[in-house]
């Protein structure tokens, strides 16, 4: 019973956060959703425990129903009988529980996911809209030049299909078969345009820090990429998301000085505009 006053106590946390989510003022909006964010992961892992919990008494009392039901074969213990029924309805109880809560969980997640969706449509407005690069992708999303280029090529048809899968939005599928390209073609030249094909996935995947270290290994193993722009804007952008807003901003200042014709710095100026605007 503790663990379901738990549940419901993390559920109208949630919901509340997520309600008051929705009154923030734009210029503070990308602020507002670090905060709500590690608020809700926070009861995210209180809710999880508790689930946790659930199935545990679930195993235990299933686990007393086996050993009772043993006894009563072996003895024909009437009253035994009985207390196994009841068992058997407090298990099913318990199911219920872990059903709702369960549920209850995945609706918190969606929520998550559009407060996420709303906020950074809003942070976009403040920017006045993502420009579409030349090769017709957002400044964001990996590149195929680099593997149309040698198409005939083994690592290039292992790097166009990762990067479908990325353009597919696949992120776990695509942060896989990066993964799997690097290990396997070190030494080929689309190495830059695949570890910055992972660090996206791994910023979609909201794994922020990991995407941050990918990219910087990029930045510094092949300083003389033409990815490294589009590396440093995507670190800056992972660095919001933790919160990071000083070292985001020094991240977007410096992608600017080092690459003012870059594709990506004109959506770099705006995104620091946008967050220099946020107090």
């Amino acid at each position: 019973m503790v663990a379901i006053k738990k549940l419901v106590f993390v559920g109208l946390s949630l919901f509340a956060l997520t309600s008051n989510a929705a009154l923030f003022d734009d210029t503070e909006a990308r602020k507002k959703i670090l905060e709500v964010e590690t608020k809700q992961q926070a009861n995210h892992d209180a809710a999880m425990a508790a689930i946790a919990e659930l199935k545990k008494n679930q195993a235990a009392m299933e686990k007393r129903i086996a050993a009772m039901e043993t006894v009563v074969q072996g003895q024909g213990l009437a009253d035994m009988s009985t207390q196994i029924e009841a068992l058997k309805q407090e298990v099913a109880n318990l199911k219920g529980d872990l059903e709702v809560a369960s549920h209850g969980l995945e609706t918190t997640q969606q929520r998550q996911k559009d407060l996420y969706t709303d906020t950074d449509t809003r942070l976009r407005k403040l920017e006045g809209g993502i420009p579409v690069a030349a090769n017709g992708l957002q400044g964001n999303q990996p590149v195929t030049a680099p593997a149309q280029q040698v198409a005939e090529e083994k690592d290039a048809k292992a790097f166009n299909e990762a990067n479908a899968l990325s353009q597919s939005a696949k992120h776990k599928e695509a942060f896989t078969a990066f993964d799997s390209f690097l290990k396997e073609y070190p030494n080929s030249k689309l190495v830059p345009d695949a570890l910055y094909g992972m660090g996206y996935s791994q910023f979609a995947l909201k794994n922020y820090k990991s995407s941050i270290a990918t990219q910087q290994k990029l930045i510094d193993s092949h300083p003389d990429s033409a990815k490294v722009p589009d590396a440093m804007f995507n670190m800056a952008n992972s660095q919001i998301q933790l919160g990071q807003v000083s070292s985001a901003k020094k991240t977007l200042h410096d992608l600017i000085a080092k690459y003012p014709n870059a594709d990506v710095t004109p959506s770099a100026q705006k995104r620091l505009k946008a967050l220099e605007a946020i107090k």
